[in-house]
């Protein structure tokens, strides 16, 4: 379902990736894993398009990503792919609920639709009771989950997911990870995680070793 190759890019005279190949199939989780400075956030800043490469191929359901530019990219990038980050960033001003329908919203969904799917997905998560406080309302935790929630607003082929855990303790790390593997089984939800957390990279299908810009070894869990 993703496909990229020889992916590079140099920041300055860093060649942070060089040549990378990486594959992922629909329904699969996948663990980016390695020492600070391997280039792993790089490479999924770029397979999300966050990023442009400076040379190689990423394709995403057959589309050629390094060929979309401007609004088109934009409106690939909202509707066919998910982000959790370490720091959740959600929005303060907003409720939880309001938080996880914006990317529904920017995508043009209707309004009342888009607030169902929100609801459902935060009852899933065990925040049914939580729709309407503000993130500063919320435990660490309570906010990754929003989080989340907002990621699979718009049912993306993909969700990225870079240090997801990096924030939290170890019971709300557990519970993060616990949660991929069931959205995996339910929803045939696809992950690519970037993580220094052995416990999530051992509850993946595979586990991918970056060092000095390179995959250097796949490992099947």
């Amino acid at each position: 379902m993703l496909k990229a190759v020889n992916i590079h890019k140099r920041y300055g005279q860093l060649h942070v990736l060089k040549g990378v190949d990486i594959e992922v199939t629909s329904g699969e989780i996948v663990s980016i894993v390695g020492s600070s400075g391997a280039g792993k956030s790089t490479l999924l800043h770029i397979l999300g398009t966050l990023d442009k490469p400076d040379a190689g191929k990423i394709f995403l359901n057959n589309v050629a990503l390094h060929t979309l530019t401007g609004k088109k990219l934009a409106a690939f990038r909202n509707n066919k792919i998910g982000f959790v980050f370490q720091f959740h960033h959600l929005l303060p001003e907003f409720s939880a609920l309001e938080n996880v329908c914006i990317p529904g919203w920017i995508a043009g969904r209707r309004k009342k639709e888009v607030e169902q799917e929100a609801i459902r997905l935060l009852n899933i998560l065990g925040l049914g009771d939580r729709l309407e406080n503000k993130p500063q309302a919320l435990s660490g935790g309570e906010q990754q989950r929003v989080a989340v929630a907002r990621a699979l607003i718009n049912k993306p082929s993909i969700v990225f997911a870079d240090e997801p855990t990096g924030n939290l303790d170890s019971t709300n790390a557990r519970e993060l990870h616990d949660l991929f593997v069931r959205l995996r089984h339910e929803f045939n939800q696809t992950f690519l995680i970037v993580t220094h957390n052995e416990e999530l990279a051992g509850m993946s299908d595979r586990v991918l070793h970056m060092k000095d810009g390179l995959i250097v070894e796949a490992q099947h869990v």
